[in-house]
């Protein structure tokens, strides 16, 4: 048995050398991530989790997912293992509406500087990514497809494209495509009528897609490889490509602007400590340092008022003043009622 004094002196003696960590977090705290893989989380390894856990004094654990099932299964299931999962901005609001993710806290999450389009009571922003049109320079040379009606004009530019799996950003491009201005796009869609037009202008296409991409590392590796001769990617993973030699070149004309979000599964086992790395996360030091690893936006404005950023740097960000108003932004909560349905009609589209 331990006398109190004795105890006393060891709870002391833990403190002072660690035991007790910046932030109130204990030695043995952490928390676990889930994020997509590759070399975004890479990224968001050296940017957002090393400053945050150093901060905390916590680890932080990292899985991936695939997407919104993911979340679901394991809340479903009893059996949640993330305390911090990125989703898609559409999935972030499906996960709420179904009761899928807790409340966010607001007295720890701080959230000055950060749009309110990107603020949900159980989801908040956290990067801005865009898909943009990249092409292979040995087909194209630098004069490569310039915005969505190039990419479906296979006579100027003859070859085999490939695009995301998913209705979203395909039926923005095809209206683009098919001549609706970017500010119109989602009044057209408006309507049924709209929505058949687009798929309409996805079945031209379809002949010249040689591959429906199903994740951010896999559109990558067409580029790097050449497996295409265009693609419609995000451009984080364009950026990443050409840096590790891909022989390619993207716009961000015409671009479609889309976020990223964290939510906090519903019944997290480290709920309170997420919040605060969800706060890390969001600080402008540290979102100011994604884009020297990737190029995906920071979703705190303040970072490009740090002096963090080059000339370069803010060049190739595609949420810096230059690039973001070339490009279109998607709406998330127009997808929410009709997801499914348009997911069902482009699948079957594809097997046709």
């Amino acid at each position: 048995m331990i006398s109190p004094n004795r105890l006393a002196k060891l709870i002391g003696a833990a403190l002072l050398t660690g035991g007790m960590l910046p932030g109130g977090a204990l030695a043995q705290d952490s928390v676990t991530f889930s994020s997509w893989g590759g070399s975004f989380q890479d990224a968001q390894r050296e940017a957002l989790m090393k400053p945050a856990a150093a901060t905390l004094g916590i680890t932080i654990k990292e899985d991936t997912t695939n997407g919104i099932a993911d979340v679901r299964a394991q809340v479903t299931a009893n059996a949640v293992k993330w305390d911090i999962a990125e989703q898609g901005s559409n999935s972030c609001v499906l996960l709420t509406k179904e009761g899928h993710v807790e409340p966010l806290d607001y007295n720890v999450i701080q959230t000055d500087g950060i749009d309110k389009g990107v603020i949900g009571s159980h989801h908040i922003g956290i990067i801005y990514f865009s898909t943009v049109i990249a092409w292979n320079k040995e087909k194209y040379g630098d004069n490569g497809p310039q915005n969505w009606k190039d990419f479906w004009d296979t006579e100027k530019f003859p070859g085999t494209r490939s695009v995301y799996a998913k209705p979203y950003y395909n039926l923005e491009a095809a209206l683009m495509a098919d001549g609706v201005p970017k500010d119109k796009v989602y009044e057209v869609l408006s309507s049924d009528e709209g929505i058949d037009r687009a798929f309409k202008k996805l079945r031209e296409l379809k002949p010249h897609i040689a591959v429906y991409w199903k994740s951010g590392a896999q559109s990558a590796q067409l580029l790097k490889d050449g497996e295409v001769d265009m693609i419609a990617l995000w451009n984080g993973r364009a950026f990443t490509a050409i840096k590790d030699g891909a022989n390619a070149a993207f716009t961000f004309n015409e671009g479609i602007f889309d976020f990223d979000c964290l939510v906090v599964p519903k019944g997290a086992p480290n709920k309170d400590l997420a919040m605060k790395v969800i706060n890390e996360f969001l600080k402008a030091e540290n979102q100011a340092q994604l884009p020297k690893y990737i190029s995906y936006g920071p979703v705190n404005a303040k970072a490009f008022d740090l002096g963090v950023l080059t000339a370069e740097e803010m060049a190739r960000v595609n949420s810096s003043p230059q690039n973001a108003a070339k490009q279109l932004v998607l709406d998330g909560q127009w997808y929410v009622p009709r997801y499914d349905k348009l997911q069902e009609r482009f699948d079957a589209m594809i097997q046709e």
